[in-house]
């Protein structure tokens, strides 16, 4: 065994199906984006190459909301790092030091996780519902009338009334992650800081968070790269709705091929949402490098 993981032709030959898989299903992929986005074409007829005109529309002529899709996506990221990374490190602490139940609470929280985005959004549409929604239900209920709204039809609500079901979805991933990295902490440690009279909250702060910090920063990247290309979850919601308050750069490019036929333009979409993605990463690992 060691003398074939050792021979570097054994290894091309087991890595290649894996590599031509992910080129095929990946890399192509990406460059066709990038071809198409230079044509005015509509998915259908033959394109017309135009140069980098779509690109120029898409930044500066950008009537059809592009600019505040971006914004949206980029308020979605900071909403999801610093609302619900910290609630899932909060529950992955608790949970951590060990608690009656502690299984069951870990299942109950990464539940959502399992889900199908499809099934969650249905779930919230019906609770979100103007009408009889359980969320305008309980407000009724309680003598809160007043409060009860069209949560996905206000434009100054609809996004926060998106942002919630992405975090009773994810919140759980984020938990699992953090508490599996916070479990693996030696007990040693936090003995010898219960010796020495360190309390619950400040073993948490000084010795668990530093401890698990790699693990925080890998949720914060997926948090933001998760925001900057989210889809599946507006899209059932809103569809970008209404006047473009929850218009991501996902649903916009969906919009414009399918609904618009404009598949050049919407490609130039795809290949901003890649560029995104990949400028944001490199930010945040030069970030936490500097912090190391």
């Amino acid at each position: 065994m060691d003398r074939v993981f050792g021979d570097k032709k054994a290894i091309s030959l087991f890595v290649l199906p894996t590599l031509i898989l992910f080129v095929a299903i990946i890399i192509a992929p990406i460059f066709l984006s990038g071809y198409y986005s230079l044509l005015k074409w509509d998915g259908i007829g033959k394109g017309v190459f135009i140069g980098i005109k779509n690109y120029r529309d898409l930044f500066i002529n950008n009537s059809d909301g592009f600019g505040k899709s971006v914004g949206n996506s980029i308020i979605l990221a900071l909403l999801s790092i610093f609302i619900q990374l910290p609630v899932a490190l909060i529950l992955a602490l608790v949970l951590a030091r060990g608690m009656k139940g502690e299984g069951f609470y870990r299942t109950v929280y990464f539940i959502p996780v399992i889900m199908s985005t499809v099934v969650i959004g249905q779930l919230w549409l019906k609770i979100y519902n103007p009408d009889y929604g359980l969320l305008n239900s309980l407000l009724k209920g309680i003598g809160l009338k007043s409060l009860a709204s069209d949560w996905l039809g206000d434009t100054n609500k609809a996004l926060i009334s998106v942002f919630i079901p992405i975090i009773w979805q994810y919140t759980g991933y984020h938990m699992l992650l953090m508490y599996a990295s916070a479990k693996s902490v030696s007990e040693e440690i936090y003995e010898a800081a219960r010796i020495d009279g360190a309390s619950s909250f400040t073993t948490a702060v000084r010795i668990t968070i530093p401890m698990i910090m790699p693990m925080i920063e890998v949720c914060i990247t997926f948090a933001v790269i998760g925001s900057l290309k989210i889809f599946d979850l507006v899209w059932i919601l809103t569809r970008g709705g209404p006047l473009h308050a929850t218009e991501v750069p996902s649903t916009l490019m969906y919009n414009t091929i399918f609904n618009q036929y404009q598949y050049g333009y919407g490609s130039s979409i795809s290949i901003f949402i890649i560029a995104e993605c990949l400028i944001f990463t490199l930010i945040l690992q030069r970030v936490f490098k500097s912090k190391s």
